[in-house]
């Protein structure tokens, strides 16, 4: 069978398809080889700009046509390296005899050997694949997450003033603001995006042993880590880890992972509690014409989309999981099994992006049921017993816990009228009465905390 989206293995690449496609010029095997090749040729011109003394008739133009190979990067040129690989059984070799056939179709044959100069394959390996992670990161990954965590703080904001039932442990508890219990979730996005964002993107440069062996026995005049931290960090814009083996020792890599771990758990807890309100009938979901939400009972509209959500992250934060355990142990100077689980680094970021695109298309579709929050704050006045006691006590007054705890734990439903009632009778002056009369669901709601 030909690979369509109907035919894909993953789902990211086959239904999900029309939401991850974005990711593809970043995470593909296209992106992985593309971004080889810029990185082998920028350090060639890193070398030139040095300057090593065999370089030095190079032009400007032809580091611009140089330049051009990896800007104007395609399919075919891809497939090419791929052709070369079937010989060489080398994927980074392969990219190195690629770019000789470039370098005489430019006419700079002469310059061949300073292609891949000195270098190993992790090398390009450990400045590829973090380039490219970076990159899809800050051009695709942080734009929707940061779209979503607007379209929360925007429902929090219009239903700021929204009195509503908490409940802890399951039970009715004291009442809170719809609008506030959405800002935590964007409270603790963006502490932890804060976070996210001090950690580097790490890169490893520096020989077959992380020691430029090469390098030094062929220009021991140059300062080899000065070089290389010029070209990783301010080239490249990644962090060059200065003492390696062949390998990244991915430590910083896994904090990052473990970072969109802790962001993925705050937008599952989210979903969770949007099917829950759901399912309180708190909010309705507004019908689109021709969906279904059962095939068998017509009357359904299923919270799909949260549902949806809810699947993609967890599938996301146990590969990311893995990741962030597995690649920082390399069996002593380098061991290869760090290249096939790398291969599956775009895949939890393209569920993520699956779970973004869900909860931004559930949380357009829900409204809020203000008749069934009040309903719920009706049935509960046994909740504002906390404040009726916390204020008797401040008063002085003897066992106000007691007192409620024994109106408030009956088996039948207590009401304003049950309340009004206990306050008559406790012995009080006039002007605490009232105030503590004034107190309802509606109103005990705390603090505004924005």
């Amino acid at each position: 069978m030909d690979l369509t989206t109907l035919t894909a293995i993953a789902p990211i690449d086959g239904r999900y398809r029309n939401k991850t496609r974005e990711l593809a010029p970043y995470f593909s095997e296209w992106g992985l080889i593309k971004y080889r090749v810029q990185v082998e040729i920028e350090y060639f011109i890193s070398l030139w700009e040095l300057p090593l003394e065999e370089l030095k008739h190079i032009q400007n133009k032809d580091v611009e046509a140089l330049r051009g190979i990896y800007q104007g990067f395609t399919q075919q040129d891809a497939q090419r390296i791929k052709e070369i690989e079937k010989q060489t059984n080398h994927d980074v070799k392969a990219v190195e005899y690629y770019l000789r056939e470039r370098f005489d179709q430019l006419g700079l044959d002469s310059y061949k050997e300073f292609i891949h100069f000195a270098l190993t394959s992790q090398d390009v390996n450990n400045t590829a694949t973090p380039l490219s992670m970076k990159e899809a990161f800050v051009d695709q990954y942080l734009p929707q997450l940061e779209s979503l965590i607007k379209q929360i703080e925007d429902l929090a904001t219009q239903w700021k003033d929204v009195a509503m039932l908490a409940h802890t442990h399951g039970q009715p508890a004291s009442p809170t603001r719809l609008g506030k219990e959405l800002r935590v979730f964007t409270d603790r996005l963006r502490e932890q995006l804060r976070q996210l964002r001090e950690i580097p993107i790490p890169a490893k440069f520096g020989g077959a042993t992380g020691n430029f062996n090469a390098h030094h026995a062929a220009y021991p005049q140059v300062d080899w880590v000065s070089f290389a931290e010029t070209f990783v960090n301010q080239r490249l814009g990644l962090k060059r880890s200065r003492i390696t083996t062949q390998i990244e020792h991915y430590d910083n890599l896994a904090a990052f992972f473990h970072g969109l771990f802790r962001i993925n758990t705050i937008l599952l807890d989210l979903a969770r509690d949007m099917w829950t309100y759901i399912s309180m009938n708190y909010f309705k979901q507004k019908i689109r014409k021709g969906e279904v939400g059962s095939s068998v009972m017509p009357h359904k509209v299923n919270p799909i989309d949260f549902e949806n959500a809810e699947g993609n992250l967890g599938i996301a934060n146990a590969l990311l999981d893995h990741l962030a355990y597995k690649l920082p142990v390399s069996r002593l100077q380098r061991d290869l099994s760090d290249s096939t689980v790398l291969r599956n680094l775009g895949v939890p970021f393209a569920h993520g992006v699956i779970a973004f695109k869900s909860l931004n298309k559930g949380l357009s579709k829900i409204t809020l049921h203000q008749q069934a929050i009040d309903q719920d704050l009706e049935e509960n006045w046994s909740v504002i017993a906390e404040a009726l006691q916390t204020v008797l006590r401040k008063e002085g007054f003897k066992n106000p816990y007691e007192l409620l705890k024994d109106l408030t734990r009956k088996n039948t439903r207590i009401t304003q009228k049950d309340f009004i009632t206990f306050i008559d009778q406790l012995d009080i002056d006039q002007s605490l009465r009232e105030r503590l009369k004034k107190i309802t669901p509606w109103n005990y709601t705390g603090l505004d905390l924005d």
